[in-house]
């Protein structure tokens, strides 16, 4: 078969991976000029750094698999990770058990209640359960006022803005899930990073596509899916700024975010179109500081503080070897706000500016002087919005109602939140329907 793929990010590269690997010719369209999406790199103190932050939890078996079968395997270490909440004016540790006994801005039964719940929504398997109850409605019933104002809802307003009371529990419950599925018992997190980076990752999935047979390319903007008799015949696509030519293929998949996926094909049914429709996304917009020295001693810190204008604190070295950075320190400040909004609009300038104050909050000794350098990077369609009963109305058939036209992205992950890891899985399966389909053709 001859399969055409819009999107050269995770899913899309692992479904191109899938196909070429078992005799088939599979294309990969990236409209970017680099792969990998949010995973891809660029350059600072002479090693390769991730456009957005990203690691690996012990349960990402999808993506730690793909990355062995690039050869790449021996690059992957599993390393302790240092995480703190901000919340009153300090930062507190928040990664054991001890470290919330000790949170005092709790009473000492709310912080036992709060154990309580979390050590339970650990070991809960069925996230059927919290899919008719919103996160915010939830963590207030069972876990107490306390716990929802000092530590829920800050963070969830935070993280999903205007939206922050009507995400559903799903989501949440996959947090917590998944976190401690990268513990061992009473043990500390512990991710994985490939120290050749998470571009090098997806460069090299491009090059394995290429030796098997298959075809890569950047700066290739799909303009349009042609569609004839029910059925997807291909679409027109502009590589390298050149002029729009035909493309055709016996199937395409489509990695694209939903709201561009209907641009592309015109001509779907409109029930399937109001469920592509209903899809609403939160960008992703980050700001990477390269500093001096070290900002803070944490690597993950949730920002449980609204008067702060950012929701979370990445600092990357303090986890992965600054040596890889020229023995820069890596801080990444990130929001994910709504496309209309003012921060999204902000140009960088304006956003360190706003920015540089607080990071005194979190460091007195602070000082603007300690910034070598900064970088603004910003990504649509980051962040779907899971609300309540979401899988049942919510999530689009891979299997769109054009006969050899298939959809994979983000929306259609759940009850796993985004990542490459299940992107990885999600274009592996979507490339296996495509065969299984072709057969029956």
């Amino acid at each position: 078969m001859r399969i055409g793929i819009i999107g050269g990010g995770a899913a899309g590269l692992a479904a191109a991976l899938e196909l070429t690997s078992r005799g088939h010719f599979a294309e990969v369209f990236e409209a970017a000029p680099f792969l990998g999406g949010q995973a891809s790199t660029f350059e600072v103190g002479g090693g390769q750094l991730e456009r957005g932050y990203h690691h690996l939890f012990v349960s990402d078996t999808d993506m730690v698999d793909l990355i062995n079968e690039l050869d790449l395997g021996d690059s992957l270490e599993w390393l302790e990770s240092k995480v703190g909440l901000f919340h009153g004016g300090r930062i507190w540790d928040f990664a054991t058990p001890m470290d919330l006994l000790k949170f005092s801005p709790l009473p000492f039964v709310q912080r036992i209640r709060l154990g309580l719940w979390t050590f339970l929504l650990q070991k809960t398997r069925d996230w059927r359960k919290f899919e008719g109850v919103t996160a915010a409605e939830w963590t207030r019933d069972h876990m107490g006022e306390d716990a929802y104002r000092v530590i829920w809802e800050p963070m969830l307003r935070g993280k999903f803005g205007d939206y922050y009371d009507q995400v559903s529990m799903t989501w949440l419950w996959g947090k917590i899930y998944l976190r401690v599925a990268s513990r061992k018992r009473m043990q500390k997190e512990r991710l994985g990073y490939p120290m050749c980076s998470f571009g090098r990752v997806f460069d090299a999935c491009g090059e394995r596509i290429e030796i098997q047979g298959g075809r890569v390319h950047i700066g290739a903007a799909v303009k349009q899916i042609n569609v004839e008799g029910g059925r997807a015949l291909g679409f027109v696509a502009s590589v390298d700024g050149g002029a729009e030519t035909d493309y055709a293929y016996d199937a395409v998949i489509a990695t694209t975010p939903s709201y561009i996926f209907t641009r592309l094909a015109p001509d779907l049914p409109d029930d399937y179109r109001l469920v592509l429709e209903s899809a609403r996304y939160l960008s992703a917009v980050l700001v990477i500081l390269v500093l001096d020295r070290p900002l803070t001693s944490k690597y993950w810190l949730n920002v449980a503080d609204r008067s702060l204008p950012f929701v979370g604190v990445i600092e990357h070295t303090n986890m992965i070897d600054r040596d890889l950075y020229g023995g820069n320190h890596i801080v990444y400040l990130t929001n994910y706000p709504d496309r209309n909004s003012e921060l999204y609009r902000k140009e960088p300038e304006e956003l360190l500016e706003d920015y540089v104050p607080h990071l005194r909050k979190l460091n007195p000794d602070f000082s603007r002087d300690w910034i070598l350098d900064y970088h603004h990077h910003r990504v649509d369609g980051a962040q779907p919005i899971n609300g309540v009963h979401y899988s049942e109305r919510n999530i689009p058939d891979h299997r769109t109602p054009i006969g050899s036209l298939y959809l994979a992205n983000t929306t259609q992950i759940y009850p796993e939140d985004r990542g490459t890891n299940y992107s990885v899985r999600m274009g592996r399966r979507v490339a296996r329907m495509v065969l299984e389909d072709g057969e029956v053709l």
